[in-house]
């Protein structure tokens, strides 16, 4: 298991956190209307801006967006890093335990099987707008199947058989979804389809806090788990025999990566391909398997991605918005197989 030297370690922090700045400026700037990148600088530290349309474009349209490709980022990678680590399989993201499909479920619930008119009654009922109605029935999805896989988790105990059985789950919860979409009007599958696409721009200022809460509270979780996660690395004999829990350490990682990916998917839609990438890049970059460097800075670094699969979907100069489900998977592919090629055994690195 490599370790980074601490100087080493803060100056590629550094660098990455540069990055990041560097290019939330960026995406403030660029969109269909091109702002300069002094401006926005003035604006975000308070300055009245030469250009009032300027300044609503930025605060409320951009900021919130630009934040929200941040956190989700951060998320994605934190918690593939950790169903990486805790599976030792370089394949694994934070969707290989069904908990973004269980979301999907929930949506679909909403979209698909109540109908249009259940929908706007529940709406009329609740109070709350369409969007929070969206979160709320992914939220319920994916923590049922959190339920399910810890419930399964506390009584196998070998990580394989656990990686088999979130696929399952997984394929089970398409495979209702697919059933449903088959007896739905087209406007819902419609409907439905533009959500699994992936949004950064369709979350509120109200929203942005509490998601905000949820990621940070998560990587927080995850860099406390740190040391569990580097010695889960050697084995679950070795971890075994320095007196770690296993099996408890296992639903805590779990539950964590849950709540994340559950998070980001309810509020964002699927993303697929940041959490299976930015882990393997971060270790690329900074040769080590210490996750009390890699946890933070796969943070930076999946916010980079992030922030730069947005500023391509957002097409500067343009008033077309593509999905940036699509974008990721552009970027996050060719990724991954560069990192293959380079380091020709990622086992290596479990």
């Amino acid at each position: 298991m490599m370790y980074s030297k601490p100087l080493v370690s803060l100056k590629a922090f550094l660098l990455l956190l540069a990055a990041v700045i560097s290019l939330f400026l960026l995406n403030l700037a660029l969109g269909s209307v091109s702002i300069p990148v002094t401006e926005v600088a003035r604006i975000l530290l308070g300055f009245e801006g030469d250009n009032e349309a300027w300044q609503n474009i930025i605060l409320k349209i951009r900021l919130p967006r630009t934040i929200t490709a941040v956190l989700v980022g951060a998320a994605l990678s934190v918690g593939g890093l950790q169903m990486q680590t805790l599976f030792r399989n370089p394949l694994a993201g934070p969707s290989v335990l069904g908990i973004t499909a269980g979301a999907s479920l929930g949506v679909a619930a909403i979209m698909l099987a109540a109908g249009s008119a259940t929908t706007a009654f529940a709406i009329r009922s609740l109070g709350i707008g369409g969007s929070w109605l969206v979160v709320l029935a992914a939220s319920i999805g994916a923590f049922l199947v959190l339920l399910i896989i810890l419930a399964i988790s506390y009584r196998i105990r070998d990580n394989v058989v656990m990686l088999i059985v979130g696929i399952m789950v997984a394929n089970i919860t398409i495979a209702v979804v697919s059933i449903w979409q088959y007896f739905s009007d087209p406007e819902q599958i419609q409907e439905y389809i533009l959500w699994t696409f992936g949004s950064l721009g369709g979350v509120t200022n109200h929203q942005l806090g509490v998601l905000s809460f949820i990621v940070a509270l998560g990587i927080v979780a995850t860099f406390l788990l740190s040391k569990t996660l580097n010695v889960l690395l050697l084995g679950e004999d070795y971890a075994q025999s320095m007196g770690l829990n296993v099996r408890i350490s296992r639903m805590l990682i779990i539950a964590v990566t849950s709540v994340l990916a559950g998070a980001i998917t309810g509020f964002c839609g699927p993303i697929g391909f940041v959490g299976i990438a930015v882990p393997h890049l971060t270790r690329s970059f900074l040769n080590t398997s210490d996750h009390r460097v890699l946890v933070p800075c796969c943070v930076l670094v999946g916010a980079i991605l992030m922030l730069l699969c947005d500023i391509i979907s957002q097409v500067p100069g343009s008033s077309t918005v593509l999905p940036v489900n699509a974008i990721t998977a552009m970027i996050g592919s060719p990724i991954v197989i560069w990192i293959i090629v380079k380091r020709r055994n990622l086992k290596s690195s479990f």
